[in-house]
Parts: C-alpha cells; sequence; structure tokens
C-alpha cells in the first residue's frame, strides 16, 4: 500500500538521517524491483504511442528544428551507442535526445497530465529515460520499469507539494522523478539514485515566468531541459558525485527557500516496499492540443455550437461567463490579469493558455484544431474577437474544491457557463470532466491513442512506417536488450531540411 511521509524543514543542527529524507526514500522506492502490473504496461505503451503522435505532429515547428539541431551537433558519447532523435536515423548523445525529444513532445501542449496540489505532464519522464534506455542498450522490460517508476514519483510529489503558488515552475518535479526512473531502469543502487535526484532537484527549480503573461518558446524547452539535467545528474552521481543534503528538508533548503519556508511540512505518498508502482493510471491524456484545463471546455463549447448555433455570434451574446477552478480561472482565464489572452496577435503559446479565446473558438467552429484553430488568421477574425472580449472567468468555490479532491471519481476541471444573450434568454451548462478523461463521455482506450497517432502522423510518416512502429510499441515488452531504436520514428522525405536549421554557437 501507499504510504505517507511526513516532510517538514530541519535545522542544520538536528541532522536529519539519510534514510529519512525524501530523496532517499524515492530513491528507495526507485530501486525496488517489484514487477510492473500488466495494466500498468499497458497503460505506458499508450503514453509512449501518445508522445510520439504529438512529437512527429510538431517536427516542423520552430522549438524543435531548434532543439534537433543543436541535439545532432553533439555524437554518441563512448559507453553507449546514442539515442535517437525523432524523425531522423541519426544517432546522439543521450541527453541531447531527451533534449530534443523532450521539446517535440512538449511543444503542441498535447500529451498527458496529472493536476493535485500542483500541475503535470508526468509523460514528460519518457524522453530521457528512454533516451538513456536506447544508449545503454536496455530491454522493453527494462524500460517499461523505468518509466513506471517516473510516473509514480511525479504523481506522487505532485498530489503533495504544491509549486506553483511559490511561482516555481512545475518541472521541479519533473527532474527528481525522471532521474529515479533512469535509476530504476540502470538497475543503479538506492545512495546512486538518491544523489542523481537531489542534483536534478537542485537545478531544475526555475520560476514560472515562462508560463505568464506573453508566453514564449520556452515553454516547450522547460521539460527537456529539465529531462536533460536528470540525465547528467545521473551521470555525474554514477562517478561517485554528490549532491546538496538534505536537498528538500535543510535549512537553506528547497522547501525552506522556494516553498513553504521554515514552518512548512507535507505528507508525500510513496508505495511500500514490494508494492507495485500504479500512478500512471491515475493520470489521463488529452484528446486536444490546449492546456489541460481547457480540454473539458472545448468538449463543452462543441457540445453548445450545435445545441445554440445562436451563441456563435457576438450580435446576439451580451455575454459570456465562465465559472470555474481557482487554477483556471487565475492562470488561464481572466483572473490572470494577462491582456495577451485576449490578443488576436498572441503567440500560439499564449492562446493554449487563454479560455476566453479557447472556448470561443470551439463554440463558434464546433471542432478543436492543433494548428488551424491557432492560426493568425483564426485569432485575427473580427466576429471571433468580437465574441472573445466577451467572455470573463470567475472562481467558483465548489470547482475549485473538486478540483482539489483527493477522490479520483469527484476530481473535475471544468465547471459551468452562463451564456446570456441580447434578447434576454440565458444559456447554462456544465462539465466535470473532458470527453476523454477516464470518467469522461468517451475515454481513450488502445484504439483512440493508435488513432490519434495515425490521425498526427498522416502526410509526415510513410504508411508503411507507421504501421512498423504501432507494431513496435505494441510489442515492447518482448523487445530485447538494444532493439529499444524501433521506438524512434523517422519522417518521410522532404517533410524537412535539415541543412535550413538556424545556425548556433555548437
Amino acid at each position: 500500500m501507499v504510504k505517507n511521509n511526513h516532510v517538514r524543514v530541519y535545522k542544520s543542527e538536528e541532522n536529519l538521517a539519510r534514510e529519512e529524507q525524501l530523496a532517499h526514500k524515492i530513491a528507495t522506492v526507485a530501486a525496488d524491483p517489484v514487477e510492473v502490473t500488466p495494466l500498468v504496461a499497458e497503460m505506458i505503451i499508450n503514453r509512449i504511442i501518445d508522445n510520439a503522435s504529438v512529437a512527429i505532429a510538431s517536427l516542423n515547428r520552430a522549438p524543435i528544428i531548434a532543439a534537433r539541431a543543436q541535439a545532432l551537433t553533439h555524437a554518441p558519447t563512448t559507453n553507449g551507442k546514442g539515442s535517437s532523435v525523432f524523425g531522423i536515423s541519426d544517432k546522439v548523445s543521450p541527453e541531447w535526445a531527451a533534449w530534443a525529444n523532450g521539446v517535440a513532445v512538449r511543444e503542441l501542449d498535447y500529451h498527458d497530465t496529472f493536476l493535485a496540489a500542483d500541475y503535470s505532464h508526468p509523460g514528460d519522464n519518457i524522453p530521457p529515460i528512454l533516451a538513456v534506455a536506447q544508449h545503454t542498450g536496455a530491454s522493453g522490460a527494462d524500460l517499461i520499469r523505468g518509466i513506471a517508476t517516473g510516473y509514480e514519483i511525479q504523481v506522487n510529489l505532485v498530489k503533495a507539494i504544491c509549486l506553483h503558488k511559490h511561482k516555481i515552475d512545475h518541472v521541479a518535479h519533473l527532474g527528481p522523478s525522471a532521474a529515479a526512473g533512469i535509476g530504476t531502469l540502470l538497475g543503479l543502487d538506492v545512495e546512486t539514485i538518491f544523489q542523481s535526484v537531489g542534483q536534478a532537484l537542485h537545478t531544475t527549480t526555475a520560476t514560472r515566468q515562462s508560463r505568464k503573461g506573453e508566453i514564449s518558446t520556452w515553454k516547450a524547452h522547460a521539460p527537456a531541459f529539465a529531462g536533460k539535467m536528470a540525465v547528467e545528474a545521473v551521470d555525474r552521481s554514477m562517478r561517485g558525485q554528490t549532491s546538496p543534503v538534505p536537498i528538500y528538508e535543510g535549512e537553506d533548503g528547497v522547501i525552506a527557500w522556494m516553498l513553504d519556508g521554515p514552518d512548512a511540512s507535507y505528507e508525500v505518498p510513496l508505495p511500500e516496499a514490494g508494492e507495485p508502482k500504479r500512478a500512471i493510471l491515475d493520470t489521463y491524456t488529452k484528446e486536444h492540443s490546449a492546456e489541460y484545463q481547457a480540454q473539458a471546455w472545448i468538449d463543452l463549447a462543441r457540445k453548445l455550437h450545435g445545441e445554440h448555433p445562436e451563441a456563435t455570434d457576438p450580435a446576439n451574446v451580451k455575454s459570456v461567463l465562465i465559472k470555474t477552478s481557482h487554477h483556471t480561472h487565475y492562470v488561464i482565464g481572466s483572473g490572470a490579469n494577462d491582456p495577451q489572452k485576449y490578443s488576436p496577435t498572441a503567440s500560439r503559446e499564449t492562446l493554449d493558455h487563454s479560455i476566453p479565446y479557447i472556448f470561443t473558438v470551439a463554440l463558434q467552429d464546433g471542432s478543436w484544431h492543433h494548428v488551424d484553430s491557432y492560426s493568425p488568421e483564426r485569432a485575427g477574425r473580427p466576429d471571433t474577437v468580437e465574441l472573445w472580449h466577451k467572455v470573463t472567468t470567475v472562481e467558483d468555490p465548489e470547482w475549485t474544491r473538486r478540483y482539489h479532491s483527493l477522490d479520483i471519481a469527484e476530481k473535475a476541471f471544468g465547471g459551468t457557463v452562463v451564456i446570456t444573450l441580447t434578447d434576454g434568454t440565458v444559456i447554462t451548462d456544465e462539465i466535470a470532466v473532458a470527453d476523454a478523461h477516464p470518467l469522461g463521455a468517451r475515454p481513450f482506450a488502445r484504439q483512440q491513442y493508435i488513432n490519434k497517432f495515425r490521425t498526427l502522423a498522416t502526410g509526415l510518416v510513410e504508411a508503411s512506417e507507421i504501421e512498423r512502429f504501432l507494431a513496435a510499441a505494441e510489442a515492447l515488452p518482448e523487445l530485447g536488450p538494444g532493439e529499444l531504436d524501433q521506438l524512434n520514428i523517422t519522417a518521410a522525405p522532404g517533410v524537412f531540411d535539415l541543412a535550413a536549421a538556424p545556425k548556433g554557437l555548437f
């Protein structure tokens, strides 16, 4: 069973025993040789397919072009055969494959999510763990074990420790989880993983300005950087190098000075010895390319498009009020006080964090597309801008309570919409979870993951390569040592021109 571990700040003279430190407990979980359950293994395959689909769809986007170009300047290192980069057959050093693939997976904001005390995209663990697995010649079973740990640690940190209220970016939970997952993959001892977790945390704490105001291309790079740091932290720890101790609980550590301060305390759930790692089953993916809190709102807007076409015309609408959770209101709603969220010239990264924009376009179009819905032409359409500026959000305490509920059956990421028409008619509807959520109207299963991959890969990957990749992914548990290169995907000829990539320092 899962055990809650009390975590607080300790003064230096209290000399907290290593075995009682959170980083050491994380390492102990990572080193536990417990078998992965069939349900978890199946979901890991789903998420590998999911990551690949969104990475392929982003191959020609500027952040991916730049990150791929950087990676290609770093050849495989001497202690392994190198790691694959999505879209090409070239091999690079594993930390740079983690970087390039991490950016590709994250760019479209289109892969899995877990939300609790903090936020996360736990699929961000897969690129660094897979890169190390390919470099070291690991097996499919090894990779499954490593990914199960990555998800377990990140989800449990996210359940217990809030970063965002202190304006610390959520990738601070990703560095430690990826390092732990790599430790499991490689079968490292507790002490080495402990040092890796501490170094990864120490080097991946950053501010949330990357997700505020005019959101930049760094949003996609942030988790890739955390994954790259995790790979490097493991390498250093394997060479006997140590980390700040205690990294979480120390008098000058992360909790005392970056989070809730010297009087803080948390209850962090972690599996006990011999307990399977199941946390991936609490996570959920995206049907739509947008911030996760927008998923349910896109589904509700599509429904209202069909039921109330009159609400799509701004001439008929007086106001649109979205009652939702604290997070949705203050981070992607009007409560953020970001004028960019209402600007038709805002970046794509900003628009996918604007619920007023997303709801408006989905309401008018009755659909959502990962490229077309964000185009400058679509954002600048006069009737859209007029309706968009009539949409506001407000926090509703009940939806906030449900958002933070620890009961998965009650946890919700939606809210209530009240559309007031100019003739006085009031249209009210609500949604708790996205249609693709495990408790939604159309939960994602293996076939939906495959369909998502086929849809996003069409035109970018040859049909034979699509089928080859899907067969390899579904056969993951049987892939032997050195066979994980089969999880890479090669783009069709002419999809991109490597020589046209921007030049930099490397």
